[in-house]
C-alpha cells in the first residue's frame, strides 16, 4: 500500500525536491489521521461515558470514570503514527529514529498514566464503600503506583539506550544498596502498612494512643509513609506506619465496639471513720432501702461494708451501666491519704462526653452517700482548715 502511494505522489511531484516533499506530505498525512483518530477516540469516550453515568452499578462510575478514558483516547494517535511511520520512512533515518523513539516514549508514559489512574481510581472505589473504607490500604497502592513507575522509568532508559530491560536491571543490581538507603522508609512503610493491613491491627477512625510520639486521637489516614492522628486538641501528629510495628501503641477501637468503656477510679475513706454501725443507723438505712434486711450478723454492720454492698447494688441497677461486664467495689492497699475504696465497673456508652457526663453523675451519687453511713473523705487539710482549728 506504501508502494502505492509513493508512486503515486512521485508521478505528479517531480524536482530536485520531489523526494522531501513526497516525505513532508506523507508525514502531514500521517499527522492528519492521527489527529482524527484522536478525535474519533473522544466520540468513543463520550459515548462510553453515557452507557457509564446510565448504568446502575457505581463501580464502573469510579473506575471508568473520564480521566481514565481521557488517557485512553490520547493513547490512540500515538499507536497509529508508530504504526504508520515504519510502512513510508526509512527506520535508519537519523529524524524517523528519533521521532520513533520519542513515540515509543509517549506511548509508555500513556500507558504508565493509565494504570497510575486505574490504581487510584479503585482505590477511591474500595475507599467509598463502607465495610473496606477502615482498612489501611492506601500504603499498598501507592507502593503498587511508585512500583508501575519505576519499570515505565527503566523502560524508558530501555527505550534511549537501546538496550534491554534485563540489562537495565543488572545495571542497578550492582546499585542496590544505594536504591535500598535511598528508598529506605518506602519500604519500611510498605512492609508496615501490609503488617497492620494483614493483620487487623489499624484502620481510619480508630482512637490510637502512641505515647513516643504524643498522639492521642482517632486515625484520619493511613498512606506509606504517614499515619495522621488527628488529637483530641484537634492538632494532628505524623507517625511513621514502620514504629507502629516495632513498638507499642493503644488502640481503644475494640473497646467502642465492646458496649463498655472502663471506670477504674478511687475513693480515699479516712479510715478513723470505719467503725461498727448502731441499731439508729441500721434502721435509717433499711428504711432507704440501702442495706438488706438479711443482714443481721455483727460482722456485717462495719459501716464500710454497708457502703461496698450498697455501691454494688447501685451500680448493677444503674440504667447507664453495662451489669454483664465485670462489676466490683473493692479495697485496695491503705495509703498514708487514707484507705483507697476503688469502683470499677464499665458504662454502655463509649462516647467521650457522654462517657465523662454518667461517671460524673455516678461519683456525685457516691460523694453524698459516703456521709449517711457515718463515713468521710480522706482530705489533706490547708492551710485555712490548721488555722481554724488553732483558733478553737
Amino acid at each position: 500500500m506504501e508502494e502505492t502511494i509513493l508512486t503515486f505522489l512521485s508521478r505528479y511531484i517531480s524536482g530536485p525536491y520531489s523526494g522531501t516533499l513526497i516525505h513532508t506530505v506523507i508525514a502531514a498525512g500521517i499527522a492528519i489521521v492521527a489527529l482524527i483518530s484522536y478525535f474519533v477516540a473522544r466520540l468513543v469516550e463520550n459515548t462510553c461515558m453515557l452507557f457509564i453515568m446510565r448504568s446502575r452499578t457505581t463501580w464502573d462510575d469510579d473506575l471508568l470514570n473520564t480521566k481514565f478514558l481521557r488517557a485512553l483516547s490520547q493513547l490512540v494517535p500515538a499507536i497509529v503514527v508508530a504504526w504508520l511511520m515504519p510502512k513510508f520512512f526509512n527506520a535508519t533515518d537519523n529524524m524517523v529514529s528519533w521521532v520513533s523513539i520519542l513515540t515509543k516514549c509517549y506511548i509508555l508514559w500513556t500507558v504508565v498514566f493509565i494504570f497510575y489512574v486505574f490504581i487510584g481510581n479503585l482505590f477511591s472505589a474500595l475507599a467509598k464503600r463502607r465495610r473496606l473504607k477502615v482498612y489501611a490500604i492506601k500504603g499498598i497502592f501507592q507502593m503498587v503506583r511508585l512500583i508501575v513507575v519505576g519499570i515505565g522509568v527503566i523502560l524508558t532508559v530501555s527505550i534511549l539506550a537501546g538496550k534491554s530491560p534485563a540489562a537495565i536491571l543488572t545495571a542497578l543490581g550492582a546499585s542496590a544498596a544505594i536504591l535500598m538507603l535511598v528508598f529506605k522508609d518506602t519500604i519500611l512503610g510498605l512492609v508496615a502498612s501490609v503488617q497492620l493491613t494483614a493483620n487487623n491491627m489499624l484502620h481510619r477512625g480508630d482512637w490510637i494512643v502512641v505515647d513516643k510520639h504524643g498522639a492521642n486521637g482517632e486515625v484520619i489516614d493511613v498512606s506509606l509513609t504517614t499515619v495522621k492522628v488527628r488529637n483530641w486538641d484537634n492538632s494532628v501528629t505524623t507517625v511513621p506506619p514502620y514504629s507502629l510495628i516495632s513498638e507499642s501503641f493503644r488502640n481503644y477501637q475494640p473497646m467502642r465496639q465492646s458496649g463498655g468503656r472502663r471506670v477504674e477510679r478511687s475513693i480515699y475513706i479516712d479510715v478513723n471513720t470505719v467503725r461498727f454501725c448502731n441499731n439508729a443507723e441500721l434502721s435509717a438505712l433499711r428504711e432507704r432501702g440501702w442495706i438488706a434486711d438479711n443482714m443481721t450478723d455483727d460482722a456485717d454492720m462495719v459501716n464500710l461494708r454497708l457502703l461496698r454492698h450498697y455501691l454494688e447494688e447501685y451500680l448493677s441497677n444503674h440504667q447507664q451501666v453495662n451489669a454483664s461486664m465485670l462489676l466490683m467495689v473493692r479495697q485496695m492497699e491503705p495509703t498514708p491519704s487514707g484507705l483507697p475504696l476503688q469502683l470499677y465497673f464499665f458504662i454502655k456508652s463509649t462516647e467521650w462526653k457522654t462517657f465523662e457526663r454518667i461517671q460524673s453523675d455516678i461519683f456525685d451519687h457516691v460523694y453524698a452517700v459516703i456521709n449517711e453511713f457515718g463515713l468521710k473523705i480522706f482530705q489533706t487539710p490547708a492551710g485555712t482548715d490548721i488555722s481554724h482549728r488553732l483558733s478553737q
